[in-house]
């Protein structure tokens, strides 16, 4: 079988994987606190090429792309004034704490609301939790005090969706909570759409090798089948 078409297929197969990756940032480049991702990408070992009858070496063919990992970037980002009592930006490192259903989760968007039991919930009703790792309670006057929040700083962060991340708890954070503001999102939406653009035209470039191949393959088997006997 033609090598080309199956390098040509690792190609394609690459850049869905960036597609998706690259679409979700832009989907969530409004999200407070959201911190984007990057596909990390090598090629497969490549072959060594040699003369069948003189053992002679030809040189080295890649065998293609493939995504090894994607990496988020975790970079703090600026904080904006919203002047809403109940949002609050980390200035700096650090992680607020929320308790879910599936243990204590961490997270960058303090988006945060008054449920109604008067303590302090994310957007999605998880319990956020404050210095001494306890409910933050919600103020009579709708505020809170930011100095009771937890900043907590992490190692081994890593991404669970819905702005959540897991990680090793090392400590308070050196970040300073601040009420009033929103961190704002980590992706930056004109270098996305053009690392979008690039990614459907390295896509396309493969799709029209495989048409390519397929094209001189059909030839080739035509010319084969019409030699004389």
């Amino acid at each position: 079988m033609e090598r080309g078409l199956y390098i040509a297929a690792a190609g394609m197969v690459a850049e869905q994987v960036r597609q998706d990756q690259i679409a979700n940032d832009l989907a969530n480049s409004a999200t407070p606190g959201y911190k984007s991702d990057q596909s990390q990408q090598r090629s497969f070992s490549d072959l060594l090429l040699q003369n069948t009858q003189t053992g002679e070496t030809i040189g080295k063919l890649g065998q293609g792309p493939l995504i090894t990992k994607q990496v988020t970037d975790l970079t703090p980002e600026a904080l904006k004034d919203t002047g809403e009592p109940l949002d609050l930006g980390i200035a700096g490192p650090g992680y607020f704490g929320v308790q879910t259903s599936s243990g204590v989760r961490y997270t960058r968007d303090g988006s945060f609301k008054a449920a109604a039991n008067g303590t302090l919930t994310d957007q999605l009703g998880n319990t956020v939790l404050g210095t001494d790792r306890k409910p933050v309670k919600v103020n009579a006057d709708g505020t809170v005090d930011a100095a009771k929040v937890g900043a907590f700083a992490l190692t081994d962060v890593k991404k669970q969706g819905d702005s959540l991340f897991t990680g090793t708890a090392a400590g308070t954070a050196k970040g300073e909570v601040q009420s009033g503001y929103l961190e704002g999102s980590g992706v930056d939406a004109g270098r996305t759409m053009v690392d979008m653009m690039a990614s459907l035209r390295a896509f396309e470039a493969g799709q029209k090798a495989i048409q390519t191949i397929d094209g001189t393959l059909q030839q080739a088997a035509g010319q084969v089948g019409s030699l004389p006997g």
